[in-house]
């Protein structure tokens, strides 16, 4: 079975970054990660991955159209067995209280932690296998 993490940002050099940061991972077939640019293509993505090979959502917050705290509470509802940590470079505690209120488990300010970051996979990889 393949993992996936759906990565959610409107902006291009964000999924180079991701690429580039865990190349080895997925080199090795150890998970895919997958990009949507918008909060809309995320939902499309997140409901054709039925089984539960779909292990993590990272969304950024401010997307043009729908932000990525509008996309929350439909893709939880949609696919209320996958965690989403939200991404944004507004860290303050009215963000964080927005997200977790909506369903994220967890909001990380950029630049990311990808120590941090990494940890988190790691521990949602050992849930999945």
């Amino acid at each position: 079975m393949s993992v996936y993490i759906l990565v959610v940002d409107d902006e291009p050099d964000v999924e180079a970054l991701f690429r580039q940061q865990f190349r080895r991972d997925i080199k090795s077939g150890r998970f895919l990660m997958e990009f949507a640019s918008s909060a809309p293509a995320a939902l499309v993505r997140a409901a054709d991955v039925k089984d539960p090979s779909l292990i993590l959502i990272l969304s950024d917050i401010n997307m043009p159209g729908m932000s990525g705290l509008e996309m929350l509470p439909k893709v939880r509802a949609e696919r209320p067995d996958v965690p989403v940590i939200m991404i944004t470079a507004y860290g303050d505690a009215e963000t964080r209280r927005k997200a977790i209120e909506r369903g994220a488990m967890d909001l990380l300010t950029k630049p990311i932690d990808f120590a941090l970051l990494r940890n988190e996979i790691d521990t949602r990889l050992e849930q999945a296998a």
